[in-house]
């Protein structure tokens, strides 16, 4: 009977446990590379790529669709607040009152098992006024894009 059951239970988490395999790569277009680099820092593109990835794994599982790999192109991104490269580089900036309208624009592919594509997604999205940047955070319009797009990805995958 405990076989049975573990049986059952293997099974029927498999789904959950599948969605979250999949590989989920991020990379950025020369410009943005250009922004990291020059403007931004280095680890700012870290930090934005772990929570694309992060966005992914959770949009995925709700819909529960594994695909094999999918591709994320970080094509622009705008801080809500100075960096800190942009604070050690430029000490005008305040990181309590310098703020700005931010936002991202993505791009994604999503690949089956034999590495073709089976689905593409572009998607931006900037805040448009600035009295609505209240964010607390240096990326925080961004995260919202990063969001949406891996919902909205997410969706498209499953037929929604």
């Amino acid at each position: 009977m405990k076989v049975l059951i573990a049986s059952i239970l293997a099974v029927t988490t498999l789904p959950a446990a599948a969605a979250a395999a999949g590989e989920i790569t991020v990379e950025y277009s020369q410009e943005f590379q250009e922004k990291l680099e020059d403007d931004y820092g280095l680890k700012e593109g870290t930090k934005l790529s772990s929570e694309i990835r992060e966005d992914m794994q959770r949009e995925l599982k709700k819909v529960n669709i594994d695909p094999a790999r999918i591709s994320v192109t970080i094509v622009d991104a705008k801080p809500n607040r100075p960096t800190m490269k942009q604070l050690s580089d430029k000490p005008g900036l305040d990181m309590l009152r310098s703020k700005s309208i931010g936002g991202m624009d993505l791009k994604g592919v999503a690949y089956d098992a034999s590495g073709t594509a089976i689905a593409e997604f572009e998607y931006d999205w900037y805040e448009t006024n600035i009295d609505q940047v209240h964010a607390a955070s240096t990326w925080h319009d961004a995260d919202r894009a990063s969001s949406r797009f891996a919902r909205k990805f997410a969706d498209k995958l499953s037929g929604q």
